[in-house]
């Protein structure tokens, strides 16, 4: 028996990129104070983008606007990764949770290009 996708919460994709917003606003929580408004604001915002493009991009009629909001969620999540660098590099995370959040951010990936290879594919 085959699940049907019925809902943007269904899709992996969204799931997984959710988990990742979860695990960030986590560790943000533990950024210094005078970070509020430019880094920790940054990644927060990078990280719900991305599964806001996924809930749009599913919610859009043609397959054109649905690749065009995908593509805008791997641009989010090169942007989240940046800032991870970022974070690491001057000591807000360490090693071994840049490691978890980056291979969240991979999981993510694969899954959004997977959505837009679907769709291609459906199209040629």
């Amino acid at each position: 028996m085959e699940n049907k996708i019925k809902s943007f919460t269904d899709l992996n994709a969204w799931k997984e990129g959710h988990k990742l917003v979860i695990i960030i606003y986590k560790q943000t929580k533990k950024f210094p104070k005078e970070e509020l408004f430019s880094l920790t604001n940054q990644i927060q915002r990078s990280s719900v983008s991305i599964t806001s493009n996924i809930a749009e991009g599913f919610s859009r009629r043609s397959d054109k606007e649905k690749i065009q909001f995908y593509y805008i969620v791997l641009g989010s999540l090169t942007e989240v990764q940046n800032q991870l660098l970022v974070a690491r590099d001057i000591g807000y995370i360490d090693n071994k949770t840049f490691k978890q959040i980056a291979d969240q951010t991979i999981i993510v990936s694969k899954l959004c290009n997977s959505l837009i290879k679907k769709i291609k594919i459906h199209n040629t």
